[in-house]
């Protein structure tokens, strides 16, 4: 997985989170798959199409925090990850 300092998208902008599809028991095989690149300031109700219940490791950047909601539109229980 990336440290939560080096995320940044090809063009060099600051990420808050990427958002992964695959995962592993082994950490050097974790953070794989499609990757959903979250950016400082989102405010995303609900899941890009194809995205719902895919997400099985994330990566939180520095100086960000991810909350995340059991149900769409910011429903149910929530969480928040930070670095």
């Amino acid at each position: 997985c990336p440290v939560p300092a080096d995320l940044r998208p090809t063009n060099g902008t600051r990420l808050c989170a990427q958002l992964y599809t695959d995962d592993s028991p082994y950490y050097d095989q974790c953070c794989a798959g499609d990757v959903l690149e979250v950016l400082p300031g989102s405010d995303v109700p609900y899941m890009p199409h194809g995205w719902s219940g895919r997400i099985s490791s994330l990566v939180v950047g520095t100086k960000c925090e991810l909350t995340v909601w059991s149900r769409r539109g910011k429903n149910g229980n929530s969480r928040t990850f930070s670095a």
